[in-house]
């Protein structure tokens, strides 16, 4: 690992484990260019690739084809209003109006080590090195430092922005992505993630067409539709073998994600903000810091990029207690009662889960204020002592004498037109004045991006959590962002709301864990709309989905597991008929497909049949016996019930290769079929093996090039494991 200089050739190389990411410095004006991005190479000298031998050539050879020049060049962080005409990363408007911007280099540091970014999430870790890249417009004295760091563990090269405003005039600041790199296009696909509430993160691959596509949010979250995370692969790219490169945002907001395939056949693939109603003041002398973009190149095919997403995020970006630590296996009463529940019915769901081995009892939505239903009293955090009488001490403390935890859920953000809050401060919320705010979910949105309403809300919550011995918290978020203004900024500086909420939500989430370092914080938005890399700095797990279905759940986790590790995916076993498609399916197999994250369970373990009952201790001790291996190892993919629509098959191998868990999920049934031969994946080919409850021997390359057979299980949604161990 190392990142070096080239003076001489005017190249920097920053060379990971596996990969080289690789700029160059072009003409007397200091052109940066983007030169390779793949395998690591040992030359220094590819300023060839930029082709600025073949014409137009650079202004100084060629100063009546500038804009030729420009509209193919491979900027680094290409800019707006010169002649680029393909997307650019960064605009701004100054004091006469204008918006055009020309960077070229202006110096650079490498350093030892990697520094945190104010306000922002931010991967972090020793064994790293960072390129400050600066770079400036003259004419507007206004730096770009373009940050790139590396770690000595992982293929990965993260990326962020820093715009400087040297000058003595304000100016406005209407774009600052994270990330932008040009690459030949050569026949390339892409995927992107798209969906719904209760169908997130489905897997959609398309041939890379002329013009620009991607995916963005203008929701003030990432939202269930779209996700920030993009993909560039080989069509013959599979999930073991081809060249990928993936990208995605550590960021809670607004986001863009796009790629650009030009007249020329290059392709531009960028990541950040999303420059809709985004306008920041800068006055002299301030900078503003864009979110952390990370880049990862795999020659290993999809699987390749996978894991190197998990290995990052695990070791580099979640923090806290829990960051290496198996999870309490929780019971949430939502699906169990709803808002329908006292002291009496929450007591004796955790004395029956306690006498089964379930270690944590979570109370969902309606513990405070006048909250009987979802249309009231979002913002008035008190305990409402009708519904637990003895208040919540008692109730925590009854629980903890049964030998468990005890979590709550809190939506912080949101406020209900029927609360006292509003009634007392109704320009607490979002809303554009002479306009009828929207709602949803009978909500609004409280203006977080102010310090005093974010200071409030964030007592309110504390105190409750400093009332009793709560381990556990739930932050849901259930709508989107509109109407979008705030009371507390001038009109000048109305386009700085959106940003200013999420960094109002990081100050709040960085307070409660600097507070409350032994809590569990999972993160929630109507399940799966805010599951983003930023969330993970503050939280080590996301609920995946609201859909626990687990049928529904094998698309909507393969497609989380693309670049998140299995450890941060909120999965629960849910009550059947399942609440959202009516789905029946085996206890067992909603065990196995729930085993592939945290695990929990979402059910009235007082009102199931006791057969399922029986079930939950052997789960639990599923739970117990697997969960190191699934929570730290390697994650592979075998086959995808979104693509044969039969089966699923996914497995995870231990980083020393001692052991794996395989995971077949049955979900269609076939007729007069032989068994099912499935090839492992990631085992040591020299090591002999034997998978639990066999007596005979494998070579791990025999399991691997020949495989196991898989019997026809009799009926739909059946699943088993296999447990590969050392012999």
């Amino acid at each position: 690992m190392g990142i070096a200089y080239f003076e001489a050739e005017r190249i920097f190389r920053l060379d990971t484990k596996n990969t080289s990411y690789v700029i160059g410095i072009v003409d007397k004006e200091g052109f940066v260019g983007h030169v390779y991005y793949g395998k690591r190479l040992k030359e220094a000298d590819l300023s060839y690739l930029m082709r600025i031998a073949e014409g137009p050539r650079t202004p100084e050879t060629n100063g009546r084809d500038r804009l030729s020049f420009y509209d193919t060049f491979p900027q680094e962080y290409p800019t707006h209003g010169i002649g680029d005409f393909r997307e650019s990363a960064v605009r701004i408007e100054d004091a006469n109006g204008h918006s055009a911007m020309k960077l070229t280099y202006a110096g650079h540091e490498i350093k030892k080590g990697k520094q945190p970014l104010a306000g922002l999430p931010a991967t972090w870790g020793e064994n790293s090195e960072t390129l400050e890249l600066t770079l400036k417009d003259e004419v507007l004295d206004i730096q770009v430092v373009l940050s790139y760091s590396i770690f000595e563990d992982v293929d990965a090269v993260i990326r962020s922005a820093r715009i400087v405003n040297c000058s003595k005039e304000t100016i406005y600041l209407t774009k600052a992505m994270s990330a932008s790199f040009d690459m030949d296009n050569h026949d390339y696909d892409k995927i992107v993630l798209h969906g719904s509430w209760a169908r997130e993160r489905h897997i959609e691959r398309t041939p890379v067409s002329y013009g620009l596509q991607g995916s963005r949010s203008l929701r003030g979250e990432g939202g269930h539709q779209e996700h920030a995370f993009t993909a560039v692969l080989e069509p013959a790219a599979g999930q073991n073998s081809g060249e990928v490169y993936g990208m995605d945002l550590v960021y809670s907001g607004n986001f863009r994600s796009l790629i650009e395939r030009s007249q020329f056949d290059s392709l531009r693939v960028m990541t950040g903000i999303h420059p809709e109603d985004f306008r920041w003041e800068l006055c002299p002398e301030a900078a503003f810091q864009t979110p952390e973009a990370v880049l990862v190149y795999s020659s290993e095919g999809l699987g390749g990029m996978s894991r190197c997403f998990h290995d990052l995020y695990r070791n580099h970006l979640i923090r806290g207690s829990y960051r290496d630590k198996k999870r309490p296996i929780l019971i949430n009463n939502w699906e169990a009662t709803y808002f329908d529940f006292n002291t009496e019915k929450l007591l004796g769901i955790a004395r029956e889960a306690s006498k089964l081995g379930i270690e944590m009892l979570v109370m969902d939505d309606g513990w405070f204020g006048n909250r009987f239903d979802d249309n009231r009293a979002l913002g008035d955090w008190e305990v409402n002592e009708e519904k637990l009488a003895g208040g919540l001490k008692y109730l925590v403390d009854e629980v903890n004498k049964l030998g468990m935890k005890f979590g709550i859920w809190f939506e912080p953000e949101m406020i209900s037109p029927d609360s006292d809050l509003y009634r007392a401060h109704p320009d607490w919320a979002l809303q554009i004045p002479g306009r009828t705010a929207g709602l949803a979910r009978n909500q609004y949105v409280l203006d977080i991006s102010r310090e005093e309403v974010a200071d409030y809300v964030f007592e309110k919550v504390a105190k409750v959590l400093r009332s009793a011995n709560v381990e556990y918290v739930k932050w849901d978020m259930n709508r989107p962002l509109a109407d979008v203004a705030s009371a507390a900024l001038p009109k000048e500086r109305q386009g700085e709301i959106f940003h200013r909420y999420v960094l109002g939500v990081y100050r709040m989430q960085e307070r409660l864990i600097t507070e409350f370092p032994y809590l569990l914080l999972e993160n929630c938005s109507g399940g799966g709309a805010r599951f983003d890399a930023g969330m993970l700095y503050y939280s080590p797990q996301i609920w995946c989905s609201d859909d626990a279905d687990a049928i529904e759940r094998l698309t909507i986790q393969e497609g989380t597991a693309l670049m998140y590790p299995l450890s941060t995916m909120g999965a629960h076993v849910s009550d059947c008929p399942n609440h959202t498609v009516g789905r029946v399916t085996p206890f067992e197999t909603r065990g196995h497909v729930a085993l592939a994250g945290t695990f929990g369970y979402e059910l009235d373990v007082t009102k199931i049949s006791e057969e399922e009952r029986n079930q939950i201790p052997e789960q639990v001790a599923m739970y117990h016996k697997y969960n190191d291996l699934v929570r730290t190892g390697d994650y592979y993919r075998i086959a995808s019930y979104r693509e044969n629509h039969t089966h699923d098959c996914y497995m995870v191998v231990a980083k020393d290769k001692s052991e794996a868990l395989v995971t077949f999920i049955q979900v269609a049934r076939r007729a007069n079929v032989h068994s099912r031969n499935i090839k492992l994946l990631g085992l040591a080919p020299e090591k002999t093996y034997r998978i639990e409850g066999e007596e005979r021997t494998y070579l791990g390359s025999t399991l691997m090039n020949a495989g196991i057979l898989v019997q026809e299980a009799w009926g739909d949604y059946k699943s088993r494991l296999y447990h590969v161990v050392e012999a």
